[in-house]
């Protein structure tokens, strides 16, 4: 499967409290904090349901002032964060 077309999910139950328009979030089993700023907040809310990048990218395309080439390096990027904190993960 193609990055573009790669589908993710969360793969971690969080327990989660709002802070203005970000998320602190602490997960029981490992006893870990995330704190996500309001984009992070924003693409964790989005994969409440599975998603593809390439979604997700349209998505922020259309609420963000961002080009293409910048969203695509960050999300990729958060992506990547969020998946060696077993928060996400990809769908087989």
């Amino acid at each position: 499967m193609d990055a573009e077309n790669e589908i993710y999910r969360r793969s971690a139950q969080l327990m989660e409290a709002d802070i203005n328009d970000e998320l602190v979030a602490l997960e029981p089993n490992q006893g870990l904090c995330f704190g996500f700023n309001s984009v992070a907040t924003d693409i964790w809310r989005k994969l409440e349901e599975p998603r593809s990048f390439g979604d997700l990218r349209s998505e922020l395309l259309a609420e963000y002032d961002v080009s293409e080439e910048q969203c695509t390096t960050d999300l990729r990027d958060l992506l990547e964060q969020m998946r060696e904190a077993r928060l996400i993960e990809p769908v087989r």
